[in-house]
């Protein structure tokens, strides 16, 4: 069996991390054919190092002592058209780029990134639709979907992403007003990068996996609910036509979707943590709580209004979640900010990729602009 080769983009990352260790364990099936990083450079060296990839891409001015290095979104396009599978884990809309050019060439996309479908899902759809390529989801709700939906698509009702609730789901929505950037980066149950940490703490990240859920399974926005599950055992479940449920579990680890989505169809041991469920007492559903989390209702409502409203809503979190992070504004204005962009918002081509584009950047320093008039 001729080994795959695997550009992993973003690899110094949380998931490139995982990845990595997957790929240690099955040495024999896949070779590390390029990586990318940003800013890393001490950890990408280290990578190189014990890897030896054919390709290294720098998404900034920093380089490292290696031959065969490439840059920006030519040298990730580089990558994406020569690999077998392409693990799109990139922070931001750069993640687009490979992902176009690796279905345009036929391959598999493991997309981690959850900007590339909430921004220019229906762009990428259409590439995929008129391509051999294919998505397989690495989110771990979009996983678990994805595999309960296998077979058994006319039969479903409804599908529910589970959400943690993260380290506020407890908090009187009052005392919001009062948390600490330092407060939002402690999630209870998922160790993930700064941004993607906060988006769980306002909920948002799951406003954004309601759109990719959208894109991904081609269901209905109403048939797409969201149940707070704060063990995160649950990641997915399906309500059947019957009134059945199905559900997929297992421990909250990101090793077993990352490496599900480079063996899929096949199924290999995995270096994560088997689920014990004599370990767990009790499993726990709640209704998300739309007033604590208005980022959450506001995530329905652009997907919706569809267009380029969910590009926008994108950009101006992204840029809400920064300004947080550097104490610029407190986290209960982070949706509130976003309201007032999505309310802005003067329009633009949602039908090409220039105009999403072109919406995004606007959207980025509208959200500056109304972050001024908060203070």
């Amino acid at each position: 069996m001729s080994k795959k080769r695997v550009a992993l983009l973003g690899a110094t990352g949380s998931i490139g991390t995982s990845t990595l260790e997957v790929l240690r364990l099955h040495r024999e099936r896949f070779e590390l054919f390029a990586i990318s990083f940003h800013s890393n450079v001490e950890k990408a060296s280290k990578i190189v190092d014990e890897f030896h990839p054919e390709y290294v891409v720098s998404t900034s001015n920093k380089k490292l002592e290696f031959e065969n290095q490439l840059f920006g979104i030519e040298g990730l396009k580089t990558v994406a058209h020569e690999a077998d599978i392409v693990v799109v884990a990139t922070g931001g809309i750069v993640g687009v780029f490979p992902t176009i050019e690796a279905l345009k060439a036929g391959k598999r996309v493991a997309l981690a990134n959850k900007e590339t479908l909430v921004s220019f899902g229906n762009i990428v759809k259409d590439v995929l639709r008129n391509s051999n390529g294919e998505i397989i989801p690495v989110d771990s709700e979009h996983s678990a979907i994805f595999q309960l939906l296998d077979g058994r698509r006319k039969e479903v009702k409804n599908i529910y992403i589970t959400a943690s609730g993260g380290p506020f789901r407890a908090k009187p929505v009052e005392e919001l007003q009062k948390v600490r950037p330092e407060d939002a980066l402690k999630h209870p149950t998922w160790s993930m990068g700064q941004k993607i940490t906060i988006d769980s703490a306002t909920m948002i990240n799951k406003g954004l996996e309601i759109i990719e859920a959208y894109h991904l399974f081609d269901v209905s926005p109403e048939r797409i609910k969201v149940v707070v599950h704060p063990q995160s055992i649950i990641h997915g479940m399906v309500e059947l036509v019957d009134g059945a449920f199905i559900a997929h579990l297992s421990t909250p680890d990101m090793k077993i979707p990352i490496q599900y989505a480079l063996t899929y169809p096949e199924r290999l041991s995995s270096p994560a943590k088997t689920f014990n469920p004599f370990e767990i007492s009790q499993l726990i559903f709640e209704k998300p709580d739309f007033e604590k989390f208005p980022g959450l209702k506001l995530a329905y409502d652009v997907l919706n209004e569809g267009r380029e409203y969910p590009a926008i809503f994108n950009a101006a979190n992204e840029e809400a979640v920064f300004m947080f992070l550097r104490g610029r504004i407190k986290f209960t204005e982070i949706p509130e900010i976003i309201r007032r962009v999505l309310e802005n918002n003067p329009g633009f081509d949602p039908e090409t990729l220039d105009g999403l584009l072109e919406a995004d950047q606007w959207a980025r320093q509208e959200a500056k602009r109304q972050a001024e008039r908060l203070t």
